[in-house]
Parts: C-alpha cells; sequence; structure tokens
C-alpha cells in the first residue's frame, strides 16, 4: 500500500538527532515506502475552504550528521493525503489552536490526522488525567492563592505546576517550610488569574518519573523511568534527567487499561502517559516523546508499531468505502 505521510513539526534543523522521536517516525514510514512531507505549523493555510500547505518531501537518514534532505518546495492540498502526524511540541498557544483548525479541515477532507485535532483540543496533558480519578494522586486545580496555601498547608509538601507547561518547565516543589511559597504562587498563578494545578508530591519520583507508551489505546511493553538528577526534583529528561527502559508493571498496565479505550475513542493513537509510582500524573497527547531511548535500550521499533497501525486503519477505511 503506497501511503502518503505528512508530517507537522518543529523546525527540523532545530531538533535533537540523538532522542527526537518524529525522526523516528521519518524513519520508520521511509522504511515502508511511503513518501513522506514535511512542513511547520507557519506552512498551514486555508485557502477557499480548502486546508492546504506548503511543504517538502523529505528524505531521512540515520546519520547524525547529515539526517534529512528536503526536495523542492511544492504546494499541495492537505486532504490529498493519507495521513498526517501533527507532532509540533507544545506550548499549547493560539498558533497552535489556529494549526489544529486547518488539521481538522484536512480531516474532513479526507486525510486522517494523528492525533485527532479536536481531542489535542480537547485534551489539556495535565486536566486529561484527572478523569481518572482512581488513577491520580490527590490535587488541586485552582488560580485563588488563598486555596492553593490551603492545599501546601494540608498536605506540606506539594507539588505546584503550570497547565501548559512541558518538559517540567516551572515545576516546584514546596516542602512544609517553604519560605517563597507566596512569590511562587503569585508567579505561577500570575496573580490570581491563572489556573495550575497543584498535587502531592510523591517520593517514589526518586524511582523514576514513568513514561509509558499507548498506540491505539494499547500500551508498549516497556516504558522509560526517568530518574531525576541528584538534587533534582523533576525526572524529565530536558530537566537532566536520566532514562532507564523497564517492563511496565502490573499497575502501570491497570492504569493504561483506564486510559486507553478512552484514549481510542478519541482518535489519541499515539498517547504519552506519565506515572510516578502506583499515580498517574499526566496524559502527553501532543508530541510524546521517549520512542528513542526505549528502542536503543530493548530493541524495540516503536515508531514502526506507529506506522503499522495507522496502514491498518487506513485500509481498514479504504475497504469500509
Amino acid at each position: 500500500m503506497s501511503i502518503s505521510l505528512g508530517v507537522v513539526m518543529d523546525p527540523i534543523e532545530a531538533i535533537t538527532y540523538k532522542k527526537d522521536s518524529t525522526l523516528a517516525m521519518l524513519w520508520a514510514a521511509q522504511d515502508r515506502g511511503w513518501k513522506v512531507f514535511y512542513m511547520t505549523p507557519a506552512d498551514l493555510y486555508i485557502s477557499n475552504a480548502e486546508a492546504r500547505a506548503s511543504c517538502k518531501q523529505i528524505t531521512s537518514f540515520r546519520d547524525p550528521t547529515h539526517f534529512y534532505e528536503l526536495g523542492d518546495s511544492s504546494d499541495l492540498a492537505l486532504g490529498d493525503l493519507d495521513a498526517i502526524l501533527m507532532r509540533k511540541d507544545p506550548p499549547f498557544d493560539n498558533e497552535f489552536l489556529y494549526a489544529t483548525h486547518v488539521l481538522e479541515m484536512a480531516e474532513l477532507q479526507g486525510a486522517m490526522v494523528v492525533n485527532r485535532p479536536q481531542s489535542l483540543r480537547d485534551c489539556n496533558e495535565k486536566l486529561f488525567a484527572l478523569q481518572f480519578p482512581d488513577c491520580v494522586p490527590t490535587h488541586l486545580v485552582s488560580c485563588d492563592p488563598a486555596r492553593l496555601r490551603a492545599f501546601h498547608a494540608e498536605h506540606q509538601d506539594v507539588i505546584m505546576k503550570p497547565l501548559d507547561g512541558m518538559g517540567g518547565s516551572s515545576i516546584f516543589r514546596l516542602p512544609p517550610d517553604e519560605k517563597n511559597l507566596g512569590v511562587i504562587i503569585e508567579t505561577l498563578t500570575a496573580h490570581g488569574t491563572t489556573n495550575i494545578m497543584a498535587q502531592v508530591y510523591l517520593p517514589e519520583i526518586k524511582d523514576g518519573d514513568k513514561r509509558i507508551l499507548l498506540i491505539d489505546g494499547e500500551p508498549v511493553s516497556h516504558c522509560l523511568a526517568r530518574i531525576p538528577a541528584k538534587g533534582e526534583t523533576r525526572g524529565n529528561l530536558a530537566a537532566g534527567g536520566t532514562g532507564r527502559a523497564q517492563a511496565i508493571s502490573d499497575r502501570d498496565r491497570w492504569i493504561a487499561e483506564q486510559v486507553g479505550p478512552v484514549a481510542k475513542e478519541k482518535g489519541l493513537l499515539f498517547v504519552g502517559l506519565d506515572v510516578i509510582g502506583d499515580s498517574l500524573t499526566e496524559i502527553n497527547v501532543t508530541s510524546p516523546t521517549c520512542i528513542r531511548e526505549i528502542d536503543d535500550q530493548t530493541g524495540s521499533d516503536i515508531a514502526g508499531q506507529l506506522m503499522d497501525c495507522i496502514a491498518s486503519k487506513l485500509a481498514q477505511r479504504d475497504s469500509a468505502v
């Protein structure tokens, strides 16, 4: 089956070759003989109610000194593509929002978009997890400084973080004697005008913040435990954590079983669950990572699994027509 794939991503020249998950997807698609088109969100546009993009066919290589080549620029109707990967990293700002609207139009005009644009808008990565109350730690979402102070006073050792961050940015651990509680709350909430999340601190973070990947609702066999650097609270690789691949536990699998059917129903084909100890802390839907680290340590081919899933869904769709 010949498949045309569009990939919407951050500028490819700025990615990190060693660990970029989108690059693994480019390789997997190319290995299957697919025609792959590269574009950034700025390349998307709508003309006369048609979703379109200025794009370039891309050839990718497993060579850190020369890992891609771009063809000539062309202009195409996004609905003519078989599938489109939305791999733009957060923040989920207005431009990200507008890109999802263009991609939703492309979906209506014939392309399969991974992940579904409406669900990218609906499923905030911090708040979506709260739809599974048996999985998550004690928490509070509020912009009220008094309410946040009361949460800290009750639980003593807490994490506070913005609702739109990524890579561990602006995550604060507030121990019982935190002297800067007031200014941290003021900063995170923009003086009581922006909602944030507070969660009880989970000491199991010392064993890693586990990234569990789901493909069409089913968990990959191994996760990546991201171990905080010495003196750090955050396990995120972007914050200096180190990654250790390990088999998912029974509890990890149970959490995946709670989230998986809902994610699948929402058209969230590729999802990353963040689990500390026995608690689900986030559900990453925008551009989940950690493919490369797990593959390198276990010999798996997660991007290949994802491409095979996409091909299967396209074949099912075409046979139903």
